[in-house]
């Protein structure tokens, strides 16, 4: 039997790489199904006989990353049917073979030909075979085998993110979480601390700390203000071999910015402000703006400003600029030199949306003192009165003095007045004012029947400063006189049937009176007294300022009387008494069994030649036969 020596060389092989490959017990011999199974026997308990055939190699393990000057030796092939004498040729296929992996066709000696990186490829896969130079027919199977990469530490760690953007609230207690920052390290997880990662910080401390596990950083300092410092810069490293001395390291920046919150109130920057108006200022005129300082932002910072007390509650205002957080302060009423020329006020600024978490840190308002100095303005005439009433009785004379206006200069000064009336109020110049007093006289008659009402406007006017002039209206009302008397309010048809029966009423009258009393129109009415016992028709006056016209007896004639006048009197109650005589007029007609007219005017007109309605019949029938 054969003794052969591949144990041996396989040995030095793998010694070679004792300091990077794994432990000894882990590596065997691995043959795929074409591989021939290596057995050793005892003879004499002296000589190892090997009872068959097979290839002599197992897995090899290469370091990534080799720097050296000469190329890597990765291992050696080799077969028992290699005699040395160079008949065998060794041919290597697979992953990286002939560009990566080299192999010396005579001895099978393998070398790696390029640096490699076990982050890029971690093993390669390759395949090998030995052929007889002079048959090309090959001796052993081709078989497979492998070469691992170890791992060296050559990648540190990498953060997700060059630069982190994080906020928190401002005044957050200590440990509150910022923000979580993440780095990943490429070197294999599984083969020692090359890819074992720990946090820590490098710049923003105090104020900022940093899980060395996780990445999580947190606040370190309490009550952080805003108001302060607003933007922190803050420098996390990540080292990989655990934070060992010797690893590797990577850093990001992470941009922390406080946010605001409600924890300053508003502060005036002065106690008082002094402000001036002119008198004459309508109400609404802006006076000035003051302003309360508040540090927060936003609507944090959104004040809302109001009179708390003073002098002056009632006469000014103060109203919130929205956009720029002011108080403007603005007349109320129509301020008065001559009544005050200084108000006080109390101004208080508050926050708009405070903060319960920060009640405790004080009242989250302010006050100041404002005053007002109201400024002297030549100003018009002021009358006594927004307005004039004045009642005057339509018999005045002429001349007569109606009423009186009364103005005067509200200033110190107090200048004299003269007066006038707007003549494009008076058209008719009925009306005239004593320039010295305001008296107003009559200078035409007046009619209320015609003008119930005159409006005019009364000017008054400074001597010394004609341009200071104001105007009153006044209203003049013409009370009534009992100068007209009543009469008909309307034209009567009045007609009584021949058939007609004593006490029957024909007709109900009543009256109107251009007259307005006081107390209300009342008339009454009677026959003229030569007629107060009239044989035919008689008045009832029915208290309600109408009357009825009654019959006096049984039956009327056209043909004796076709047209009654009946003169009645009408008389009012005011004084002085007034009174008129109309005439109604009563015609006789023709009229059914109802008392329906039938036929007035046309037969009455008849009547006077003679001829009676049998006769007009007659000759009717005469004409007839004729034709």
């Amino acid at each position: 039997m054969r003794t052969y020596s591949f144990l041996r060389v396989l040995l030095w092989s793998c010694t070679f790489h004792m300091i990077h490959m794994m432990p000894s017990q882990k590596r065997t011999n691995k043959h795929s199904h074409s591989e021939r199974i290596m057995e050793f026997s005892e003879n004499d308990g002296k000589t190892l006989h090997r009872t068959k055939r097979g290839w002599m190699w197992n897995q090899f393990f290469l370091l990534e990353e080799y720097t050296g000057p000469d190329t890597q030796y990765v291992g050696k092939l080799h077969t028992d049917h290699d005699k040395g004498d160079g008949n065998l040729k060794y041919i290597l296929t697979g992953d990286g073979a002939g560009s990566l992996f080299i192999i010396d066709e005579n001895t099978g000696d393998i070398h790696a030909a390029k640096k490699l990186d076990r982050e890029e490829k971690s093993l390669y896969v390759l395949r090998a075979k030995a052929i007889d130079r002079k048959t090309g027919r090959q001796v052993e199977p081709e078989s497979e085998f492998i070469i691992k990469i170890h791992d060296i530490n050559d990648n540190e760690p990498k953060f997700t993110k060059d630069m982190y953007t994080a906020s928190i609230p401002e005044m957050s207690v200590v440990g509150t979480s910022v923000i979580q920052v993440t780095a990943t390290d490429a070197d294999d997880a599984n083969y020692g601390n090359s890819a074992k990662v720990v946090y820590s910080i490098l710049q923003g401390q105090p104020y900022f700390s940093v899980d060395p596990e996780t990445g999580i950083i947190k606040t370190a300092l309490p009550d952080m203000s805003r108001e302060n410092r607003e933007q922190y810069q803050v420098v996390i490293q990540a080292k990989d071999m655990g934070g060992q001395m010797g690893g590797l390291s990577g850093t990001t920046t992470v941009n922390i910015t406080l946010t605001d919150v409600n924890d300053n109130p508003p502060r005036f920057p002065q106690r008082t402000y002094q402000f001036s108006s002119p008198e004459s200022a309508p109400p609404g005129t802006s006076l000035g703006r003051i302003k309360a300082n508040d540090p927060d932002v936003g609507e944090n910072a959104e004040i809302e400003y109001s009179i708390s007390n003073g002098d002056g509650s009632d006469m000014f205002d103060i109203v919130t600029d929205k956009n720029t957080q002011e108080g403007i302060i603005t007349v109320k009423k129509h301020l008065d030199f001559e009544n005050k020329v200084l108000y006080t006020l109390r101004v208080e600024a508050t926050n708009a949306h405070p903060d319960p978490r920060f009640l405790q840190l004080g009242p989250f308002k302010d006050t100041a003192l404002v005053k007002i100095s109201i400024e002297d303005i030549d100003e018009p005439p002021v009358f006594s009165r927004p307005w004039y009433l004045i009642e005057v009785d339509e018999d005045a004379k002429e001349g007569s003095i109606i009423g009186q206006v009364v103005a005067q200069d509200p200033d110190i000064a107090k200048n004299a007045i003269k007066y006038s009336v707007d003549r494009h109020t008076d058209l008719d110049r009925i009306f005239n004012i004593y320039s010295g007093n305001g008296s107003l006289f009559l200078s035409k008659p007046l009619d209320r029947e015609e003008t119930p009402w005159h409006n005019i406007t009364v000017i008054a006017t400074e001597i010394n400063n004609p341009k200071q002039s104001s105007q009153i209206p006044v209203f003049i009302r013409i009370l009534d006189i009992n100068d007209h008397a009543p009469e008909f309010a309307n034209y009567y048809e009045t007609f009584v049937c021949e058939n007609a029966k004593a006490g029957q009423l024909i007709q109900t009258v009543s009256a109107v009176d251009k007259d307005q009393p006081l107390r209300g129109h009342k008339f009454f009415f009677e026959l003229v007294p030569e007629f107060a016992v009239h044989p035919n028709f008689s008045i009832v006056d029915n208290k309600d300022n109408t009357a009825g016209i009654m019959t006096q007896r049984n039956g009327y004639s056209r043909s004796k009387m076709g047209t009654y006048l009946l003169p009645i009197i009408i008389f009012d109650n005011d004084y002085p008494i007034q009174s008129s005589t109309s005439t109604l007029t009563i015609r006789v007609c023709a009229c059914d069994s109802q008392g329906n007219m039938q036929s007035c005017n046309a037969e009455a007109l008849l009547l006077p030649a003679g001829l009676s309605t049998g006769a007009l019949v007659a000759i009717l029938l005469c004409i007839i036969i004729l034709l």
